[in-house]
């Protein structure tokens, strides 16, 4: 172990700039079929957009305000970290074009090439020039700049090609003698078309397949866009600009909340520039022309870039009939002793199950929604709803509850970021169909993800439910993991009553017998916990921590973990994101181990494991050890009752921290070093491990 560090914490920032360097990594890891490298790229891209938009909007704002910042961010100036945020920033941007390069060159090998507007055939050329007129010119906006009273407002994270005219001397300037006329340049701008996809599939030829960007269809064209003009040469770079995402919203009371949010959305598309990605072989004239009209300064975070932006497209990249070039997809498996066939409710009354996606299937979710919807019996359903699937499932099992005569109330949070505008077009779906709605708390989101419905049995009032950590969106269930306990233990369900009365009479304080909620009990309840693993650790008596969850940056509850640490605790951390703590350090954190796992699938399960003198408790929860999960939003952590679901969670957190593959240990140098296999270890993927372990449980009866 080293000696102790300067400073306790990893800045948070720099932390998630870590790993989204891992999702980086996995684009350039040969072992990774190739198409997957591309999404990975994609994937690194779209992580990148949203953190400009959020948390260097959020530097950036409070840099200007006046105040360093310093206590904010633990001990570093807020003009200081923007500034070393974007140097790694430009290194990774860098790295990511070299990535690309490498990727393409090897789809060359598998007869995959994409192609741009110099290489084409001459049935090719065909093929685009067709395309252009029939598909993309009708949806094209382009905007000639230079007479124009004001500059147009460009939209956040679009992508842009920044066009440039040289136009030719006209014979009357001729004929004045000029030895040298000052040639004439006219600048436009052309906005990407959204509802065409990104990437185009050419013609084949033979057993050659061929793809062209969008941009590169268009740059092809610009004779034909701007065929008025009579100009001597064209050129078209790539531009974005991404703006800050802060939410402002409306205090004026006559307003709903879903009226606020509507109109706070509507404004973020004038959010002030955060960053500005150009192809840095743009010429120096057109981009100055560009940063001096949109009001972008040198201090803004102005980042050189390659031929192509938005490669978040690529998330979306075509299969191509490939499948020996993407990771082998297997198919959600049924839980023991739960059948999609049978009523659900009737299984969960003798028994909790847990549901693990994306291994196992998340049809069970729906499954308990649609029979509930029909059950005569059922006479209510409550549910708080986040980050919803595009043609939701889930709401249109809801409505067909409401449908059926159930009383439907749902908590939708209008604030989960970029899903503002889904989430109010699905209350204002909802609200039609009768569907009583909660819009949240003053101060607070809620983040929780929780289900209860009323049921009578026997002229009794028996509910059921069921607590999960990942959002009820059955599109991300396919890639995200996450864990859902379904449930009949009716002081559980209890809680879950008390929480949805807080939603609705929040300045009412509720006690919960079993489940832990933020903002009032969690921090507390979590050291308590912490506290007495110390406890046992002093005592001489085996004591063990081990947490899996997506990010760890609340200060305080690292000081927590390296007291136990420094009392004995042996604490394993799985943070797939953020991890402020730094591990492995004498005198404060020597106990403590950290690692991320990045692979196939997003880590996105929390749960947690307290050894409790070899007696472990184990909890399920929608909260990270965030300062905003623990203190500003509505968050429930569920303790594990049934054995066998306490003995799958465990083995489940064990599965991933004998991960030898895609495992990356967390350190203050953020250099995502992988964890190194032991001389005769053999390799262990966590993720396809799990796969297996979950697989070997199901019986042919099943």
């Amino acid at each position: 172990m080293s000696s102790n560090p300067n400073y306790k914490y990893i800045d948070r920032e720099k932390s998630w700039l870590a790993f989204n360097a891992r999702v980086l990594q996995e684009a350039a890891d040969e072992t990774v079929p190739l198409l997957d490298r591309l999404r990975f790229l994609g994937i690194f891209s779209n992580n990148l957009d949203e953190f400009f938009r959020v948390r260097f909007a959020a530097i950036r704002r409070l840099s200007l305000s006046g105040e360093t910042g310093e206590k904010i961010l633990g001990g570093i100036s807020a003009q200081k970290l923007l500034k070393e945020i974007t140097e790694i920033v430009i290194k990774q941007q860098s790295e990511s074009m070299r990535v690309l390069e490498i990727i393409e060159k090897q789809l060359e090998k598998q007869n995959v090439f994409i192609v741009d507007e110099t290489k084409l055939s001459k049935e090719q050329e065909l093929f685009i020039k067709d395309f252009f007129i029939q598909k993309v010119s009708p949806e094209l906006v382009t905007i000639i700049l230079n007479d124009l009273a004001e500059f147009p407002l460009l939209k956040d994270t679009m992508g842009y090609l920044a066009v440039k005219l040289v136009m030719k001397v006209n014979e009357k300037t001729k004929l004045l003698g000029l030895v040298k006329p000052k040639k004439e340049v006219r600048y436009a701008i052309i906005e990407m078309p959204k509802n065409i996809n990104r990437i185009v599939e050419l013609p084949t030829d033979k057993e050659k397949q061929f793809i062209m960007m969008l941009d590169d269809v268009i740059r092809y064209n610009l004779s034909s866009i701007f065929n008025i003009f009579d100009y001597e040469s064209i050129s078209a770079h790539m531009i974005k600009i991404t703006r800050d995402a802060q939410l402002d919203i409306d205090s004026d009371m006559s307003k709903s909340m879903l009226q606020k949010i509507a109109s706070s959305v509507k404004d973020r598309r004038i959010g002030e520039p955060v960053r500005f990605v150009y192809d840095k072989t743009i010429g120096k004239d057109t981009l100055n022309f560009f940063l001096s009209h949109m009001g972008i300064e040198s201090t803004d975070s102005i980042i050189p870039g390659g031929r192509y932006h938005n490669r978040r497209d690529y998330m979306n990249f075509p299969n191509l009939g490939r499948f020996d070039l993407l990771y082998q997809q297997k198919a959600p498996l049924l839980v023991e002793g739960l059948s999609l066939d049978g009523s659900i409710l009737n299984r969960i009354a003798n028994k909790d199950y847990l549901i693990s996606a994306p291994y196992q299937s998340f049809s069970y979710l729906i499954k308990f929604l649609r029979e509930a919807a029909l059950d005569p019996k059922v006479t209510s359903i409550k549910i708080t709803l986040y980050r919803l699937a595009k043609n939701s499932q889930i709401i249109s099992s809801l409505i067909n509850a409401a449908k059926n005569g159930k009383k439907v109330t749902v908590q939708i949070e209008l604030q989960a970021r970029f899903d503002e505008a889904s989430n109010i077009s699905y209350s204002e779906q909802m609200q039609t169909e009768g569907i009583e709605l909660i819009f949240g708390i003053k101060g607070l989101k809620v983040h929780s993800k929780i289900c209860m419905i009323d049921r009578i049995e026997e002229g009794k009032l028996k509910r059921y439910g069921f607590i999960s950590t990942g959002n009820f969106n059955e599109s991300t269930a396919k890639i995200y993991t996450d864990v859902t306990l379904f449930t009949s233990h009716q002081q559980i369900l209890k809680d879950i009553s008390k929480i949805f009365d807080f939603f609705e009479v929040n300045y009412r304080l509720h006690r919960y017998k079993h489940l832990i909620v933020s903002p009032h009990y969690t921090r507390s309840k979590i050291y308590k916990l912490i506290d007495r693993e110390i406890v046992h650790a002093l005592a001489g008596y085996p004591a063990m921590i081990n947490l899996k969850m997506n990010s760890l940056s609340d200060f305080a509850m690292i000081d927590k973990l390296y007291d136990a640490s420094n009392a004995g605790v042996k604490i394993k951390l799985q943070i797939r994101g953020i991890c402020s703590l730094i591990p492995g350090y004498k005198e404060m954190s020597e106990n403590i181990e950290a690692i991320s796992i990045v692979d196939n699938y997003l880590e996105h399960s929390r749960v947690f494991i307290f050894g409790n003198n070899n007696n472990p408790e184990v909890y399920i929860s929608s909260a990270d050890f965030m300062t905003r999960n623990l203190d500003g939003r509505v968050e429930v952590t569920c303790p594990i009752f049934d054995e066998d679901i306490k003995k799958q969670l465990i083995d489940n957190f064990n599965l991933g921290w004998k991960g030898n593959v895609k495992a990356r240990y967390h350190s203050e140098k953020l250099d995502n070093k992988y964890r190194i296999r032991k001389e005769g270890e053999v390799i262990f993927r966590a993720q396809l491990e799990t796969y297996n372990y979950y697989k070997s449980h199901i019986t042919e009866e099943n």
